[in-house]
């Protein structure tokens, strides 16, 4: 559709195809995101999932399902494009090193584990400022923002605290694009279509 499919398309257009499935993507999943936070950083025992949902409705309204959507959407664009733009660049890397073919699964696994370092590398801060954001109480809000929950979080831990959790983040990262990645070449190769 951007003309990212070729081996050869520019870098840029990679990048592009991945940042604007993961936008489209993290908008309509943003209010499944904000009731897994909710669900997950519950500390009332008592209270259902209904019981917060419908808490953070009579709250916060329907923009209360949308909250953090910014950051999610930004978070979402920078991680399809690092894993999809890295994963295709370094298999053209991968290929002319080792003489390896594109649709070698030992090249597909090289550049998908790749790929998941540099996905930690840049969604790392978006992951803190999101789930800061989205973690808020449904009744006070404590940022304006994602920029300026990244001001206050920078100013009480330091640039790198946007990094805490880097080895956890990886751990899932790595494990996760490689085994989608390989499964998605499999996939098209088993249908007859160009692999990535």
């Amino acid at each position: 559709m951007v003309g990212a499919g070729s081996p050869d398309s520019p870098w840029y257009l990679k990048f592009f195809a991945g940042a604007l499935t993961g936008g489209v993507g993290s908008v309509v999943g943003n209010p499944f995101d904000v009731c897994k936070t909710l669900a997950q950083t519950n500390t009332d025992k008592t209270l259902s999932l209904g019981g917060l949902v419908g808490g953070m409705y009579r709250d916060q309204g329907i923009a209360g399902f949308y909250r953090g959507v910014q950051v999610n959407i930004l978070r979402a664009c920078v991680l399809n494009a690092t894993k999809m733009g890295v994963y295709d660049v370094t298999k053209g890397y991968v290929t002319d090193a080792t003489g390896w073919s594109r649709k070698d699964v030992k090249t597909s696994f090289a550049a998908a584990f790749v790929a998941g370092f540099f996905m930690t590398v840049t969604v790392a801060p978006s992951d803190m400022i999101r789930t800061k954001l989205m973690n808020q109480p449904t009744d006070a809000k404590l940022y304006d923002g994602f920029v300026d929950c990244a001001r206050k979080t920078i100013a009480e831990g330091g640039v790198l605290s946007l990094w805490r959790g880097f080895i956890p983040i990886w751990a899932r990262f790595a494990p996760q694009a490689t085994i989608q990645l390989l499964m998605i070449e499999v996939i098209y190769n088993a249908a007859g279509f160009k692999g990535i």
